[in-house]
């Protein structure tokens, strides 16, 4: 009878075919407000990252190995919000919460290979900037064509790779029910806690890869700045001094910006309901303001720009007029 049993209760588990998004649905009348915020931002983000990889491709001045990493964060940055926030805009203008099992998992699959990239990016510009500063002789004799591609690609591949380390543990899981995430994505940790399953060690391989992905890249990207500033107070002059620091103080801020958020999602543990607020704040908030760091602060940038603008768009205002 009891073999009967567990037979009964195999037959009766539904295996699970699509989830649920719950997303932000308890917010009521308040989606409306976060619709317009998101929307916004997401026009706001895009435009700006895609002015960025347009100014490096078109301007002589930015055409160094420093820019050619910078605008290749910038695609690696739209890739990253266009995964998660269009789903999240039709969750919220039409209600549609459905998303297939295989979409699921290939949407956490892209998400997590995409953040995991931007760690090593993060390492790759650290490293750069720590190159030019101490050995500025040797800097364009290192950083040739052909090193700069390696640096931009092994990020993507290092990121992906273990991105499909995590996923393959994550589909070993059972799923039969319940099948709504508490979040607007599919992440480890929401599809971690809906498994019927032991997810015990796709948790820990989650752990593993987390601690080598993105808190042993930090330590290193620290390691390196330490060296940079170290570097430059031994410059003469505070003029030396604050032309090498603002090099080097617009990937400071976004590398500080990135690591201590996504430290502040995945390394603290669960907190229920507030996880997708701060997933959305590191989702959204955090990647918005990195087209204007590299912009606002950066006199090369700027100056792109301001050729741009006397080029292209004043002889149009001040057109005269037939």
């Amino acid at each position: 009878f009891q073999g009967f049993y567990s037979i009964q209760q195999d037959l009766n588990k539904t295996i699970v075919q699509e989830f649920f998004l719950i997303a932000f649905s308890d917010l009521k009348q308040l989606q409306i407000l976060l619709l317009l915020f998101v929307l916004v931002t997401y026009i706001i983000y895009i435009t700006g990252n895609i002015t960025i990889i347009a100014l490096v491709r078109t301007e002589t001045l930015l055409q160094t190995p420093m820019y050619f990493i910078i605008s290749t964060f910038a695609v690696l940055e739209i890739m990253f919000v266009a995964v998660t926030i269009p789903k999240l805009l039709d969750n919220l203008i039409s209600g549609n919460k459905r998303i297939s099992f295989i979409e699921c998992f290939t949407q956490m699959c892209i998400y997590d290979g995409l953040g995991l990239t931007e760690c090593y990016m993060l390492l790759v510009m650290a490293f750069d900037r720590d190159l030019a500063i101490n050995n500025p002789l040797h800097y364009s004799t290192i950083m040739k064509k052909e090193i700069c591609a390696l640096l931009a690609a092994a990020p993507w591949v290092a990121g992906f790779a273990a991105s499909f380390v995590t996923t393959g543990f994550m589909a070993q899981l059972d799923f039969c029910g319940p099948n709504q995430i508490n979040h607007f994505t599919c992440d480890l940790a929401p599809l971690q806690i809906l498994s019927c399953s032991d997810p015990s060690i796709s948790k820990l391989v989650t752990i593993l890869t987390a601690t080598f992905a993105s808190i042993l890249p930090s330590i290193i990207i620290t390691a390196f700045y330490v060296h940079i500033i170290n570097a430059i107070l031994k410059i003469k002059g505070a003029e030396g001094k604050q032309k090498a620091f603002s090099t080097c103080s617009s990937h400071l801020i976004v590398a500080s910006l990135f690591f201590g958020s996504a430290l502040v999602v995945y390394s603290i543990p669960s907190r229920g309901e507030n996880d997708k607020f701060l997933a959305l704040i590191y989702t959204v908030l955090t990647p918005l303001l990195n087209p204007f760091i590299y912009t606002f602060r950066n006199s090369d940038v700027k100056t792109a720009i301001n050729k741009i603008c006397v080029k292209y768009v004043y002889p149009v205002v001040h057109k005269p007029h037939s």
